[in-house]
C-alpha cells in the first residue's frame, strides 16, 4: 500500500485495476465492432456501382465462399447418406439378422437347411452366460452401457497414443461401431480410413436410436469374427470347446473374449501360450471393473486350457441332399441372392420323405456297389443312384436325391443324367396304342421277332428268352415282354410312341428307331417321373416345381413360381394304363413291392437295360409318383442278374414305407363313363371258373375284354373244389408224365383257340 493510500478502504484500492479491465474489454468490443463495420462496408455494394463490377472485384472471395458452402452441403449429404450408398432404414436395422447362409424351408415351414454353409450359429442374448457377456464388454468396450455409440474418452486416448507413436497404434471402435461395420459396411470398406470411421459413426448413432443395448450386444456376439473361419460365439464355442455357449466356464468365456483383438494371433490351437496370456489379461480386466472378484479371476487363470480335438464344421453329409438342387435353382433365378441378406427359400420338399429318401438311397447304393464287387471283383468307382418323388396333381417335388454325395454341389443325376430307362419306357408305347384305338385286351404275338434296321437285322429278346405266345396288351406289359412290345410299337409307329412320351413330359431328344419301344434313348429321372404323372392324375401333364418363392429377410418377395398343368391324355386312357400298371406291381415284374409289405393302391413299372447297366422302378399312388435309378457314372454291368424288380423296386418300397402315408381308403378313382369287368389280373381277360384271383377293373366302353381267361382253363393240382351239390373233391397231384401231358394239352388248346 502506498503512503498516500493510508486511511482508504482496501476495497477501493482494488477498484482501479477492475475498472481498467472493464475499460480494456470495452475497447476490445469496440475494436471488433469497428472491424465488423468496416468488413460490412467493404462488402456492401454501392448502389451506383454496377453489380457486375462488384462481383468481378470480389470474385476470389466469393468463389471461396461458394466452394465452402458446396463442401459443407456435400459433406452433410455424404454423411447423411452413409457415403452416398444409403443408410440402413429403421426397419432394416430392426430386421437385421447375422447371416447363417440363407434359410431353406420345406413345404410345412420346417427348416431344411441353408443356402451356404456358413460357420455361424445365431443365439439370443439370453443363451449367453452373463460372465461371457461381461468378459466381452470389459475387454472391448468398458463404457458400452454409458455412451451413445461413440466413446469420447476412448477417442482422446487413441488420439494421444497414435500421435505419440507417430502412426495408428490404437483404435477407438466401440461395440456399436463394430456392429455397424460387420453388419452393414463389411463389403464396402476394407482397412482403416477416416471415411470408414465417419460412416461407422453415422450408422452407430442410427443403431443406438433403434436398438437397445442388449440387442446391439446380441448382434455383436453373433456377428464378430473369432478366427478359424468361425463367426459368432456359439460357433466359436463349438469349434474350440466342443460345446454350446451356455455351457462354457468363466475361463473359457475369457478365451473367447480374448480373440476379437487378433483372432489369428491368439487362437488357442496354434498359439496356446499367447491364448493363456490374453485370457488372463481379460480376467484381470473383469476383476478390475468389478465383474468378478479377484479370487474368481485368480481361480480361472489357474484353470488349464482344454481345446476340442476336432474343429467344428456344419456337416454336409447330414444335410438333406435336396439342398444341392435348391441351391442350383436359386442361383439360376436370383444370382447372388445372399447379397439381399439371410433370404428365406420356401420349397415343395417334404422333410420326412426327404430324410427317408436320403437314408434309403445311401444304403442301397452301398449294397449295389458291394454286389458289383462280389460279381466282378475290384470296382474303380462306387455305384450311383437318383430318386425323384413328386405330387402328381401339381408337379411339386416332395423329395429328390441327386446321387451319392462326395462334395457339396456335385453332379445332379436326378435332373441332368440321361440314362436309358429300359422297360420303364414301355407304358408310353401302350399309351400311344390306346390313343390309336387299341384295347388292353387286344391280343399280340409274344414270339421271337426280327426287325430290319438298315442292312442289319435287330432281334430283341425277352428276359431269359421266355416267350408267351399270343397274349393281351395288359399281360405283355405285366410280363414286360420285349417282343410283344416291339410289335405294338411297330404297328402304331415309333413316331406315335415318341409323341405320346413327349406329350406326357419327356423333353430329351428321342429318335424314331425300333429300339425306342424298349427305352433305348436316354432320359433324366425327373422327366421320366413327371411323364408318369398323367397316368396318375387323369391325363394332365405337370411341370416339376421345387421352389415356390424366395423372400428377403423383411418378407419382400424376390421370386415366385406357379404350378403349370396341361391336359395331354384322355382321362379314360390314363386310367386304363393305371389299371395295367397295377397288374405289374401285383403280379408282374414289380411284385417285389408287395413282397416288401407295401399295401394299398400302387401302380408302376420296372426297367432294366442291356447287360444290366441301369435298373429302374417308377411307381405311383393316388398322391405320389416316384422313380428310383441305380447304375454307374461310367456305364457298366451292375451284376450278373441285375434287374429293376430286384434292385430298384425294393428301394422304392423302403422309401415309400418310411416316408409317406396314403389317406385311409385312398384309391385310384375311375373317370365318369367307364365300365367295370371282373378279370383275371394276370391275363387281362375275363375271369373264368378256374382263375385263382379275380379282380374288378375299369375300361372305356367297348374296351372291356370279351374272351375268357386262357391261362387258367382247369383246376390247378391239389386245389380243393366244391361242386354245386356241396361235395368236396380234391384234384390229386399228377406224376411228371401226367403234368407234361397236361401242359401239352393246354398248349394245343391255345393253338386251336388262336
Amino acid at each position: 500500500m502506498q503512503p498516500g493510500d493510508r486511511g482508504r478502504n482496501p476495497a477501493s484500492a482494488k477498484s482501479v485495476p477492475i475498472s481498467s479491465a472493464h475499460h480494456q474489454t470495452r475497447v476490445t468490443v469496440t475494436s471488433f465492432s469497428t472491424r465488423a463495420a468496416r468488413f460490412r462496408e467493404r462488402w456492401r455494394r454501392n448502389p451506383s456501382d454496377p453489380a457486375r463490377q462488384w462481383i468481378r472485384r470480389h470474385w476470389p472471395w466469393l468463389s471461396l465462399l461458394a466452394l465452402a458452402c458446396v463442401g459443407v452441403i456435400t459433406f452433410d449429404a455424404w454423411l447423411g447418406t452413409c457415403g452416398f450408398y444409403g443408410c440402413p432404414s429403421p426397419a432394416e436395422i430392426r430386421a437385421f439378422h447375422p447371416s447363417e447362409g440363407g434359410n431353406v424351408y420345406d413345404r410345412s415351414g420346417r427348416l431344411l437347411g441353408h443356402l451356404e454353409n456358413v460357420r455361424r450359429v445365431n443365439v439370443p442374448i439370453t443363451a449367453v452366460p452373463k460372465q461371457v457377456r461381461d468378459a466381452f464388454v470389459a475387454t472391448e468396450d468398458r463404457r458400452f452401457y454409458d455412451h451413445n455409440g461413440l466413446d469420447w474418452r476412448g477417442v482422446f486416448r487413441a488420439t494421444l497414443r497414435n500421435f505419440s507413436a507417430g502412426g495408428i497404434r490404437q483404435g477407438f471402435s466401440t461395440i456399436t461401431m463394430q456392429v455397424a461395420h460387420n453388419s452393414f459396411l463389411q463389403d464396402r470398406y476394407h482397412g482403416r480410413s477416416l471415411r470408414r470411421k465417419l460412416v461407422e459413426l453415422r450408422i452407430s448413432r442410427l443403431l443406438e436410436r433403434e436398438l437397445t443395448k442388449d440387442q446391439i450386444l446380441e448382434h455383436y456376439l453373433n456377428v464378430i469374427y473369432l478366427g478359424n473361419g468361425v463367426n459368432g460365439i456359439e460357433a466359436a464355442s463349438l469349434d474350440l470347446f466342443g460345446k454350446n455357449i451356455n455351457q462354457v466356464t468363466l475361463s473359457e468365456g475369457a478365451v473367447l473374449a480374448a480373440l476379437p483383438k487378433a483372432p489369428s494371433m491368439y487362437t488357442p490351437r496354434r498359439h496356446p501360450e499367447r491364448a493363456v496370456q490374453r485370457r488372463n489379461l481379460v480376467l484381470g480386466l473383469m476383476a478390475d471393473q468389478g465383474y468378478v472378484t479377484q479370487a474368481q479371476a485368480a481361480a480361472a487363470q489357474r484353470a488349464p486350457l482344454r481345446i476340442a480335438e476336432n474343429e467344428w464344421r456344419p456337416s454336409i453329409t447330414s444335410e438333406a441332399s435336396a439342398l444341392d438342387a435348391v441351391r442350383a435353382l436359386v442361383d439360376s433365378v436370383v444370382p447372388d441372392v445372399l447379397k439381399e441378406g439371410d433370404v428365406n427359400v420356401y420349397t415343395t420338399v417334404d422333410a420326412t420323405l426327404q430324410r427317408s429318401a436320403d437314408k434309403v438311397m445311401l444304403r442301397h447304393i452301398a449294397a449295389i456297389t458291394q454286389e458289383t464287387r462280389e460279381s466282378f471283383g475290384r470296382v474303380g468307382e462306387d455305384a450311383q443312384g437318383a430318386l425323384v418323388a413328386l405330387d402328381p396333381s401339381n408337379g411339386d417335388i416332395r423329395a429328390v436325391v441327386p446321387g451319392k454325395r462326395t462334395q457339396r454341389g456335385g453332379f445332379n443325376r436326378a435332373f441332368n443324367a440321361r440314362r436309358q430307362p429300359g422297360s420303364a419306357f414301355k407304358p408310353f408305347v401302350y399309351a400311344a396304342a390306346l390313343a390309336a384305338g387299341y384295347k388292353p385286351s387286344t391280343q399280340v404275338d409274344d414270339d421271337p421277332v426280327e426287325v430290319a434296321v438298315g442292312r442289319t437285322i435287330w432281334t430283341p429278346a425277352n428276359y431269359n428268352d421266355q416267350y408267351n405266345g399270343q397274349i393281351t396288351f395288359a399281360r405283355a406289359l405285366l410280363l414286360s415282354a420285349n417282343s410283344a412290345t416291339v410289335r405294338v410299337s411297330r404297328a402304331i409307329g415309333e413316331r406315335a410312341v415318341i409323341a405320346a412320351a413327349q406329350r406326357n413330359g419327356i423333353s430329351s431328344p428321342l429318335t424314331p428307331v425300333p429300339a425306342i419301344a424298349l427305352g433305348a434313348e436316354g432320359v433324366t429321372p425327373v422327366e421320366l417321373v413327371a411323364a408318369y404323372a398323367p397316368f396318375a392324375n387323369g391325363g394332365v401333364r405337370v411341370k416339376p416345381r421345387l421352389v415356390t418363392r424366395i423372400e428377403a429377410p423383411d418378407g419382400t418377395l424376390l421370386w415366385s413360381s406357379e404350378t403349370q398343368r396341361a391336359p395331354v391324355m384322355d382321362a379314360q386312357d390314363a386310367f386304363e394304363i393305371t389299371e395295367m400298371l397295377q397288374g405289374v406291381v401285383n403280379y408282374g415284374t414289380g411284385r417285389s413291392i408287395r413282397d416288401m409289405g407295401v399295401t394299398g393302391p400302387v401302380a408302376g413299372k420296372t426297367g432294366t437295360t442291356n447287360e444290366g447297366n441301369d435298373v429302374w422302378f417308377v411307381g405311383y399312388t393316388p398322391t405320389l409318383v416316384a422313380g428310383v435309378w441305380f447304375g454307374y457314372d461310367n456305364p457298366r454291368q451292375i451284376s450278373y442278374n441285375a434287374s429293376g424288380g430286384r434292385l430298384a423296386a425294393p428301394a422304392w418300397a423302403e422309401f415309400y414305407q418310411a416316408g409317406w402315408r396314403e389317406a385311409k381308403g385312398a384309391a385310384f378313382v375311375p373317370p365318369p363313363g367307364m365300365v367295370s369287368s371282373v378279370v383275371d389280373p394276370q391275363s387281362g381277360e375275363l375271369a373264368g371258373e378256374w382263375c385263382p384271383v379275380r379282380t374288378k377293373q375299369w375300361f372305356k366302353q367297348g374296351h372291356e375284354p370279351t374272351e375268357q381267361c386262357h391261362l387258367h382253363i382247369g383246376p390247378p393240382e391239389g386245389q380243393v373244389i366244391v361242386d354245386v351239390n356241396g361235395n368236396v373233391q380234391n384234384i390229386p397231384n399228377r406224376d411228371p408224365i401226367s403234368a407234361a401231358a397236361r401242359g401239352i394239352g393246354n398248349i394245343l388248346r391255345k393253338i386251336i383257340h388262336w
